[in-house]
């Protein structure tokens, strides 16, 4: 790897990545890349890798190159990822770009991932990089693309790093307090004893216990398929599996008749994907206050105190401003910020933060994680944070980690 070529192309979330993959794909290369007009390259991509998987949904087969006779859909994102650099490297090209290749994988498939990757040989590599700690140690030039699709050059990767340092997001209001309070006479939230979960003859879960006490702060953390989605949807309601296991929720054993409703009153809820079910017209103050009602939209005409605590907490993320804004307008960091902020608003019990900072660059991560902490000293919301990563400046109390065997995931708590 000792190319002297190879560059780290920092991105931020207002970046136009597919613009900057397509110039030089294009062989439209601007400044010091412009050497890549006359090679030939190939892309290493989400991008790429879901059209192979449409192509192979619509006429049975793709180029790709696959480890066993099955379909790519069906493998995990790590061994997809790894199908796609073998192919990518079958081909005569003399650059490979890889975009944000870590992205969604658990840290031994990244790990995995990150030792094929010194089988690229003499390719040159353009690594798009979103989080610093991304980076490919061997890569030694650095641009970063800015809002304005303009680059800028720097001498080397340390001058970067020394020129783009996150700095600390301050929060400098407390968060306000819930819309009503609630007496709570039970300490224990969530309890799973001896709880095991299989599909269809397989064995997901072994023998989990974990107990959730009021206030605590968890980080649940597990390789891709070790049963973390299935653990939260068993918390949150919607999972027939956690019928007739030991698990009480809120003071009250799973299957004594609590609805969803019931649960939810109980549960703030944010994974990325919630905003996209969210219709284009919703303001970022009626999107906040959508929260205490647990509903996906706005139907009924806020209270002047529902809007005066939305805007509270606007006033907190230092977005007053934005109150009237359609929330579809603003940048990706600011709805994570918005969507956290609502399914805060009513002090639940328990915050559930699915992969919070997936996709992210940098500074919008910490924006992230500095308001989860905040969350986490200023209220007496317990948090369940799920994520591949080990955030640099979260605080979590606890780390439970799932353990993947052929029985079954356990699961081990650590102490952070």
């Amino acid at each position: 790897m000792a190319n002297s070529n190879h560059w780290a192309v920092f991105l931020n979330n207002n970046s136009s990545k597919i613009s900057f993959i397509n110039s030089i794909l294009n062989k439209k290369a601007l400044g010091k890349l412009a050497f890549l007009n006359k090679l030939e390259g190939v892309l290493f991509s989400e991008i790429s890798l879901n059209e192979f998987i449409d192509s192979e949904s619509r006429f049975g087969n793709s180029s790709i190159l696959k480890p066993e006779n099955r379909d790519i859909s069906t493998f995990s994102g790590g061994e997809q990822k790894k199908a796609l650099l073998k192919y990518c490297l079958s081909k005569n090209t003399d650059y490979i770009i890889l975009d944000n290749p870590f992205d969604n994988l658990d840290v031994e498939s990244q790990l995995a991932l990150s030792e094929s990757f010194k089988n690229i040989g003499d390719k040159i590599v353009i690594q798009l990089v979103s989080r610093a700690k991304d980076l490919l140690p061997f890569i030694e030039n650095a641009l970063r693309i800015n809002e304005n699709n303009g680059y800028t050059f720097y001498e080397n990767i340390q001058q970067y790093l020394k020129e783009n340092s996150t700095e600390q997001t301050l929060y400098l209001s407390k968060i306000p307090p819930a819309n009503q309070s609630q007496i709570v006479d039970f300490e224990e939230l969530v309890s799973f004893k001896n709880v095991s979960v299989n599909y269809n003859g397989k064995p997901i879960l072994n023998d989990i216990n974990w107990s959730i006490k009021k206030g605590e702060f968890w980080q649940l953390m597990g390789p891709n398929g070790a049963g973390k989605t299935t653990l939260l949807s068993m918390i949150i309601g919607d999972n027939p599996k956690a019928y007739g296991q030991n698990i009480s929720l809120f003071g009250h054993k799973k299957g004594t008749g609590e609805s969803v409703a019931d649960l939810k009153k109980n549960i703030g809820y944010f994974t990325p994907t919630m905003t996209n079910l969210f219709a284009r017209t919703t303001s970022v103050e009626h999107m906040i206050v959508s929260g205490i009602f647990d509903s996906i939209g706005l139907y009924c005409i806020p209270s002047e105190r529902h809007l005066r605590l939305a805007n509270e907490w606007l006033n907190v993320l230092n977005m007053k401003t934005l109150a009237k804004i359609k929330f579809h307008k603003l940048t990706i960091g600011q709805q994570r910020i918005i969507m956290i902020a609502r399914a805060m608003i009513k002090h639940p019990l328990l915050l559930i933060l699915d992969e919070p900072t997936a996709g992210l660059d940098d500074h919008n991560a910490l924006l992230v994680t500095t308001l989860i902490n905040k969350i986490a000293q200023e209220s007496k919301t317990a948090i369940i944070y799920v994520s591949h990563r080990k955030e640099s400046g979260l605080e979590p109390d606890f780390v439970y980690e799932l353990i993947a065997n052929e029985t079954g995931s356990v699961g081990i708590i650590k102490h952070d």
